[in-house]
This record gives structure tokens, sequence and C-alpha cells, in this order.
């Protein structure tokens, strides 16, 4: 058995039934079925409110019952005459679900020096990894400078750092804190090559879990119940990792073919997760759960060449369907990981440079709506033959990187300028 340690990170509770208390809802699967929203919006239609950011941001919203907290950043990096380091500033952001009001904003003073504005951490920026909340505490990650609890008026609760450090690309974070019974699991593996697993109280550190080859491991790990147990599941280069909830320690893993880069978070259903990422070569892979040591000739379910390298798809009736960073709508057969299509949704691979998605999917009813970064919001059928039901235009000239939310009835869409409250009359 490999000598990796690993802890992934484990669904919280939540205090309310209309709450999306961490990132992709309360589940982790972008899915709200018993729902609808609008297949039109723009600045003045459908458009319950609008909430002018103080800085950018890659994070996504979450809501806990009437309120909606969002992270950002300013001093450094956010504006073109900004290139001084030591004035970054991270946000944290208590909004009005109903009116789209500020309650309150707390400000965080970068406390270390971060990777220097350029390159690739240009294309995500500081403030990266989505809040989450047990419907008492907010708690966020600000990469080198730690992590944070605030209480819900705003007060910071307690700061614990976890490592200045940065893998040889220096991109930053990827992923998001997750709620696990009393402990906040943070994913450090830029910072520190490890997971730290914290007291959701105090912030003490009740264990540390480290291995010489989880960088390159940005997405946000899951717990989930097979076979009367709870496995952490965390995927990263080449290798999946079944652990102990409890203990982080090692349970099984099984090889995979995708190096490098796995950023979509993971699918699960019926006692198999389904794995997407990987550069240079990309891929997917569904993976039996459970057992003990090297699963990998017993687990491996099937492997795929059809993949998404940052948005995490959504599985739905037997589908698993999503649009990827590449601009192109897939539908495969989670029973087979075979194609259904694949069809570009946008005409000549949208606007600007880069990857034209970053953001995941989200399920609302029997329709998935995906935001593109840059050429507005794209509504698809969440059946087996491809049906592009709207386009709409973006809503600002700013990235749209955050995955969006939904609550009470209202879509909630994050760009680097503003945050967009859409309702259907």
């Amino acid at each position: 058995m490999k000598k990796h340690l690993l802890l992934a990170l484990a669904l919280p509770l939540f205090s309310h039934s209309a709450d999306w208390p961490r990132f992709l809802g309360p589940e982790g699967e972008a899915i709200v079925r018993q729902a609808s929203a609008p297949l039109t919006w723009s600045t003045t239609e459908n458009m319950a409110w609008t909430f002018p950011m103080p800085g950018p941001g890659s994070s996504s919203p979450i809501v806990v019952g009437d309120k909606v907290f969002l992270t950002c950043w300013t001093g450094y990096g956010d504006k073109e005459d900004a290139k001084d380091m030591t004035k970054l500033v991270r946000h944290l952001i208590c909004i009005s679900l109903k009116d789209g009001q500020k309650l309150w904003q707390a400000s965080v003073p970068s406390t270390v020096a971060e990777d220097t504005y350029e390159g690739f951490i240009t294309e995500h920026g500081y403030a990266t990894s989505t809040p989450v909340s047990d419907g008492l505490h907010i708690y966020v990650f600000f990469g080198k400078t730690g992590a944070l609890a605030f209480d819900m008026t705003g007060k910071q609760v307690w700061h614990t750092p976890l490592g200045t450090g940065s893998s040889g690309r220096r991109w930053g974070s990827g992923g998001s804190p997750i709620l696990y019974k009393d402990t906040l699991i943070v994913n450090a593996t830029d910072e520190s090559k490890a997971l730290h697993a914290l007291d959701k109280k105090t912030g003490k550190q009740l264990w540390k879990a480290t291995g010489d080859v989880i960088d390159l491991a940005y997405s946000t790990p899951s717990i989930i119940e097979t076979a009367g147990r709870s496995d952490l599941v965390f995927p990263l280069a080449q290798e999946i990792w079944g652990l102990n909830p409890e203990t982080g320690k090692l349970r099984w893993f099984a090889t995979h073919g995708l190096p490098g880069n796995i950023s979509p978070a993971l699918i699960h259903d019926q006692g198999k997760v389904y794995l997407f990422g990987g550069y240079p070569t990309a891929g997917s892979a569904a993976i039996k759960l459970g057992g003990q040591g090297d699963v990998t000739a017993s687990h491996i379910l099937w492997q795929s060449k059809s993949s998404s390298y940052v948005p995490t798809p959504i599985l739905h009736d037997g589908h698993l369907y999503v649009v990827n960073d590449a601009g192109f709508a897939l539908c495969m057969e989670a029973a087979t990981g075979a194609d259904v299509y694949r069809e570009r949704v946008m005409e000549n691979g949208g606007r600007g440079r880069g990857k034209p998605f970053y953001a995941s999917p989200i399920l609302i009813g029997d329709k998935l709506y995906a935001v593109s970064r840059r050429s507005g919001t794209y509504i698809i059928a969440a059946k087996p033959s491809f049906e592009k039901l709207a386009e709409i235009p973006p809503l600002d000239d700013s990235q749209f990187h955050g995955s969006p939310a939904y609550a009470d009835g209202k879509l909630l869409l994050r760009s680097d300028k503003a945050l967009y409250c859409i309702q259907g009359k």
C-alpha cells in the first residue's frame, strides 16, 4: 500500500430546509429538484436585486436562512494600479436574501506574502474557496492567511494559520472547506501539502494529514456512506483515496489515468463515484467505493476520455451532464461512460481568452443552468438528447467564476463586479 496520508472533506450540518450552506449546495450535488427558475433575465427583467461587490472573487455564494454570504478581495491585483501586495485584504460579506442590502462586512488583511498576481493565479485570484456554515458560524479559508470563523453578526471567533508555502506553479488554492461533525476540514495542499482538521469551535488543530503527492489536488472532497460505514473520498493526480473520516487513516486507494490538476468535485451514487479532471491528459472514470488496500483491479468500473477540467458534472436519471471548460455540453451514460452527445453551446468558443467555463452547472427542476465566464448563461434540457432552451447574455463585462446558488426560489449568480438575485414573477 502506498504511504500517502490524506483526509477528505465531509458534508456539513445545516439549519434550514432552504439553505445552500456550502459549495454546490447542501448535498454537494448542485441539484434542486422541486423548483423552477426563469428562462430569461436581464438587469431589468426577473432581477430581484443586485449587490455591487467591493472587489472580485471566484468563490460561490452560500445561503443560511435569510442571509447570503460571499467572499472577495481588494487592494492588490483587483485594479490595474493595485500593485502593492501588502495592501491585500479579503472580505466576508453578509447580504440580505430578501432585498440585497448589506448587513455586515468582515475584512481580513493578508498576514503574509501571497503568490504574485501574475500567470494563472490571475484567472481566479485570492478569494476562491467558498465559505461553509453550520447555521451558527461561517467558516472561510483565505489561503496563506489561514482559516477563520465568524459568528452570524460578523464577529471573528478564531483564526488559524495553515501554512505559507506554494506549489511550483504558484496557482494558489482551489478547494473549499467542509464541515464534518464538529470538525472543519481544510484542503491546504498548496500552502502546506496537508489537509488540516480543526475544532470548529476553537480553531485548534486536531490532526494534520500530509503526503508527498497531494499537490495539484484542487477538488472539494466528499464523505460518502457505503457498506455500512462512512468513507472520506478524495481525488488527486493519478489516484483516488478512501479514508476513515474519524482518523484520516487510509482505507483503500485506486489508481486512475488522470495526471495533474484534479479540480471537479466527485459525484456519487449507489456505492460508486464518478471522477473527472486531469491535465494534460483529461478524462473520467467510475470507481466502486469501499474495500481495503489497493482496489484498482476490482473497483475501476470504466474509464473514458470525455472530461471536464474545472466544472463539476451533475448526475440525473442515469446520465452525467456538464458544460465543460471547453464550452461543450456533454451527456454520458453513468453505467458505462459512453458518450450520448457532445455539442458546442457557444459560437466560436465564446468571448475573451482562456477556458470559457469555470462555474459548475446547477440542475433546477429538469433544466441545467450553466454560467460561462464571459458569454452569459446557457440553459439546457436535462435529458439524453441535446436541446438548448435559452442563451442569456452576460449581466456585466467582468468574469463569472462562482457556481450558482439557489434558495427560497431565488437564483444567485456572482461575477467579479456584482451578486445578482434572479427570481421569476
